[in-house]
């Protein structure tokens, strides 16, 4: 029985699956505690481990932030306090007889989307996550590629001006959020975008959607300005490694069809002539499982 463990920033997820077809069995969701710390969620995963009906025969882990994956230790965690530095193969190792796998969680949503989601049966897949953060994995010929320790494909860090301001700072859910709760004082009553959010002060970009659905002209130019700039990131992205397929997954990437289209028709104009039209942008097919499902794929790297 292999297992699989995301560990994220507002959640926490433990499934049992095969890695050989991808198909996620029992799955076991947790809301972070933040003021718990790493150590909260610690206890929660091995509680939850503790309970199954018998012993994981290999656990895969994707963690929400920079780690050293060969020696085992987190970097660090921009959400949850108490993880930077944390040896977590250690931790298992001492609770646990099962050989333990862990890469961060972008890497292995690429590796999830790249073997059984969008990405199948392409040679080379990015992933993008659109989440709190941005972050991004490359996974080529069925396999993840890594730079040197702490980390590659970290999309979300491209710097896109000389002040400082990067792809996350522009295209995060957070930075969405943001963007949608400045405008709104500017909108008038009727507007389907400020009826939707109304006093509400995080998590606003959850109603792009449905106020697009009711004609929204306010959420339409929103999400045309969100996609052009994702479109100019990803140019970069491009011109660096030229991907067979680029996967948008995350939060912000429930928008739908509506956000892959128009990145997918900005996208050609930041790309030199040799480049264009770019790869195909789709979105990820695994939903809520794609980490669950890639830290699985660990096993088998």
């Amino acid at each position: 029985m292999d297992v699989g463990i995301e560990i994220g920033g507002t959640k926490l997820q433990v499934a049992i699956g095969d890695p050989h077809t991808g198909k996620i069995g029992e799955i076991f969701r947790y809301q972070v505690d933040k003021a718990l710390g790493a150590e909260g969620i610690l206890t929660q995963i091995e509680k939850t481990l503790l309970a199954l009906p018998y012993p994981p025969a290999r656990i895969g882990i994707g963690f929400g932030g920079p780690v050293n994956r060969t020696a085992g230790v987190i970097a660090t965690s921009h959400q949850i306090g108490g993880w930077s530095g944390f040896e977590l193969l250690q931790w298992f190792k001492h609770r646990f007889e099962a050989p333990v796998f862990m890469d961060n969680d972008a890497n292995v949503a690429a590796l999830g989307e790249a073997h059984f989601g969008a990405g199948k049966g392409c040679k080379q897949v990015f992933y993008i996550t659109l989440g709190s953060g941005v972050g991004g994995g490359l996974v080529c010929d069925g396999a993840l590629y890594h730079g040197n320790a702490p980390g590659e494909a970290e999309v979300g860090l491209l710097q896109l001006d000389r002040q400082g301001n990067n792809l996350e700072s522009f295209c995060s859910g957070w930075a969405l959020d943001a963007k949608i709760r400045k405008l709104l004082p500017a909108l008038p009553n009727e507007s389907a975008l400020k009826q939707l959010v109304g006093f509400q002060q995080s998590g606003e970009a959850k109603f792009v959607l449905p106020a697009l659905n009711q004609g929204d002209r306010h959420a339409a130019e929103l999400l045309s300005e969100y996609a052009d700039t994702l479109a100019w990131g990803l140019s970069h992205v491009v011109h660096l490694f030229n991907p067979q397929i680029i996967v948008l997954g995350g939060g912000v990437s429930l928008i739908g069809e509506a956000l892959r289209v128009q990145v997918q028709e900005a996208l050609p104009k930041y790309l030199v002539k040799a480049f264009q039209p770019g790869p195909l942008v789709a979105l990820a097919e695994l939903k809520e499982e794609t980490v669950l499902v890639g830290a699985l794929c660990l096993l088998n790297q």
